[in-house]
């Protein structure tokens, strides 16, 4: 029997080739999983550190520990993240070659309710806790505020922050027991209410009209309150 040399070397290369990504697949799973990579979207690391970050996937419980690269549950390790209350979206991938990276992107805080309970709101109107690494600048929100009904808060304070002359001046926002609204200035002493939030935009417009006015005139220091609940007036109270 003719035996076929070339069908010999072809079957032998496929045993070999077969046998190299055997050998290759077995050792790139059993890599080692260190410390992760670290990468943050957005704004900067201010409420998270790297290490924070770190610490959350080691110390979770299908977390890393120096385990190999076919034991790790990067769902479970997403997840993990996903879960604290600093993250607002966080994935987690693998190279080829065993390094783990973790992408986070924090919450974004646009008030500071400075309660019997203290916290902040985030720019989606969820709950989000105060940071050891870093204290955002904010208005701070105070009176009578109930986690679970944010949405009046939430409302002026997202005006506010897409607002450069509001964000430039705004340090307070207070709810009284009806749920109605005044502010505090950084440079004045009086209170702007708002009274409730319907026509928010016009009741915005007339204090700008005022206020310019009130700094042209040199007035501006002489007022204890600014009343914008009526339409089409600025009602103010004279220290």
């Amino acid at each position: 029997m003719k035996v076929n040399c070339g069908y010999i070397k072809v079957l032998v290369l496929l045993v070999i080739v077969g046998f190299l990504y055997a050998f290759t697949n077995t050792r790139n799973k059993s890599r080692i999983i260190t410390k992760p990579e670290v990468k943050f979207s957005g704004s900067a690391n201010l409420f998270l550190t790297h290490d924070n970050v770190s610490k959350l996937l080691i110390q979770n419980p299908s977390g890393l520990n120096n385990d190999t690269k076919d034991i790790i549950d990067l769902n479970v390790l997403e997840s993990a993240l996903n879960s604290n209350p600093m993250v607002k979206n966080a994935e987690v991938f693998m190279s080829v070659n065993g390094r783990l990276t973790a992408e986070v992107e924090q919450k974004r805080p646009i008030a500071r309710v400075y309660t019997n309970a203290s916290y902040y709101i985030d720019d989606e109107g969820s709950y989000m806790p105060l940071s050891t690494n870093y204290s955002a600048r904010v208005p701070l929100v105070t009176g009578t505020v109930y986690k679970t009904k944010l949405d009046k808060i939430y409302k002026i304070a997202m005006v506010i922050d897409a607002d450069e002359f509001l964000k430039q001046h705004v340090i307070e926002i207070n709810q009284d027991a009806d749920q109605n609204i005044s502010l505090r200035l950084r440079k004045y002493d009086f209170r702007l209410n708002f009274g409730s939030l319907n026509k928010l935009e016009k009741k915005i417009n007339n204090f700008k009209a005022f206020y310019k006015k009130a700094v042209n005139d040199k007035t501006i220091n002489t007022y204890s309150s600014v009343n914008l609940r009526f339409d089409n007036q600025v009602i103010c109270t004279k220290k």
